[in-house]
């Protein structure tokens, strides 16, 4: 790819990404969604380009897999020498240094002072399946708190601890046992009709109530946290939130765990999204941007919690395939190198300083939220009564691809717009993108009046 910004030459989608959806609607299945209408043939850093030659600025990465951009030719070398070598031998067959080695640098970069272990697997919804496995033979006990609003997987499992009905859970019934649910730190939408900090996080300390009306929490093995919600919309919890939730666990004997498959690997400006509240989870759910896009995932956690499974009770025949773990060892030395936490904070600066100008103009936006360069913008029809834009939110998006732009939508709702933008972007390509997401907020908001 020469190009270093957007360069459409067709109308979008181009005849030839037109053929293969329909070649695609005949032979994949309805179920599994496509967000943009184009088909991808290379990707390189913040830009994609179709199969027509049309050249896309990318606000997705991949639902944050691709925080080092796509295709980086350092990664792209470490997974090419692994294939030379050797793709497969199943771990628990065959060892192999990469999966050892990128358990023992993970292990020293999560927080928590006290020996860690890890173990790999192949996907989100796999990391988090493990964790309660292993937070439940632990404990002793089998009941997990998850939070509305909160995205852990398409799984039986993972589908239960996940809130949102439409399209992850409507009609896939019946749901895995001993899974509860308490309300989520959600400031613009607060479930007790509170403002912080006058609501003395009643989000969190409800969790005392819930013991009393919900499940005593001598049977609860674990809650699950995301630190920022993804797929609820960016929830950023406020200060003290999940510092509360912690000591509750804390005084009841409950683990915590911290879902950071998407917001880990620099994505907040910390490589860890915990590390902005000191809050040290006794399990940490890694994935996405671990290896770049080839599909790995890991659970990192207390020593003594990792260790509660007997040899053979957690695993798969790809988990910490070597593939995944060679990349994952490069994506570590790139972030170390590259001081790439630190440059999705500047990023995310300027991210969130523009959409809170763009919220000063358009009354569309009702509230800009985000923690680092996770950053996301919730869609009103109006202020007051904060009623979700969700046909709004759909027609931005699909005049951002009109224009060269990949943007997602998110929220409980579907009435957000999310911003995931890789890390390694231009300030040209920034600037762009963030141009043609403004004109198409602005096409919208004016459409309305």
């Amino acid at each position: 790819m020469e190009e270093k910004n957007i360069h459409l030459v067709t109308e979008i989608p181009g005849p030839l990404s037109q053929q293969f959806q329909k070649l695609r609607d005949e032979n994949v299945c309805r179920g599994v969604s496509n967000l943009v209408p184009f088909l991808i043939e290379e990707g390189k850093g913040a830009l994609v380009k179709d199969l027509d030659g049309n050249v896309f600025i990318d606000f997705s990465s991949g639902i944050s897999t691709i925080n080092t951009g796509h295709s980086h030719p350092e990664i792209v070398a470490a997974v090419k020498e692994q294939a030379d070598k050797f793709f497969h031998t199943c771990f628990m067959v065959i060892m192999y240094r990469s999966y050892i080695t990128l358990a023992e640098h993970l292990n020293k970069l999560a927080p928590g002072d006290f020996p860690k272990k890890t173990a790999f697997f192949n996907s989100g919804a796999e990391a988090v399946e493990n964790a309660v496995k292993i937070a439940r033979r632990f404990t002793k006990k089998m009941g997990i708190v998850s939070l509305e609003c909160g995205f852990h997987g398409r799984t039986l499992l993972t589908m239960t601890l996940t809130s949102k009905v439409r399209p992850y859970k409507f009609g896939f019934g019946p749901f895995a046992p001993e899974i509860y649910k308490m309300p989520s730190p959600y400031c613009y939408r607060c479930r007790f009709g509170l403002t912080y900090p006058d609501c003395e996080l009643a989000c969190a300390t409800y969790l005392e109530k819930f013991f009393t009306i919900e499940c005593p929490a001598e049977n609860i093995a674990a809650i699950i946290v995301e630190p920022v919600q993804g797929e609820g919309g960016f929830i950023v919890p406020p200060p003290g939130y999940l510092q509360t939730l912690r000591k509750l666990c804390d005084k009841h004997s409950i683990l915590f765990i911290a879902d950071e498959i998407q917001t880990a690997f620099g994505r907040t400006g910390k490589f860890f999204a915990v590390e902005h509240s000191s809050v040290v989870p006794d399990l940490i759910t890694v994935g996405k941007s671990i290896a770049a896009g080839i599909p790995l995932s890991g659970v990192i956690g207390r020593a003594d919690v990792m260790d509660a499974p007997d040899p053979g009770e957690i695993g798969g025949t790809f988990s910490g395939n070597p593939l995944g773990c060679s990349a994952g060892l490069k994506v570590l030395e790139i972030m170390e190198r590259e001081s790439i936490p630190r440059k999705a904070e500047v990023l995310g600066e300027k991210v969130f300083n523009r959409l809170k100008e763009m919220q000063e103009k358009y009354n569309l936006i009702g509230d800009v939220r985000g923690l680092g360069a996770m950053v996301a913008m919730e869609l009103v029809k109006d202020r007051s009564s904060k009623e979700p834009a969700v046909e709004e939110t759909k027609a931005v998006v699909q005049e951002c691809f009109k224009n060269g732009l990949v943007a997602l939508s998110a929220g409980i709702f579907g009435n957000v717009i999310r911003l995931l933008i890789p890390l390694i972007i231009t300030d040209e390509q920034l600037y762009t993108g963030l141009d043609i997401l403004e004109k198409a907020v602005a096409k919208i908001n004016s459409q309305r009046l």
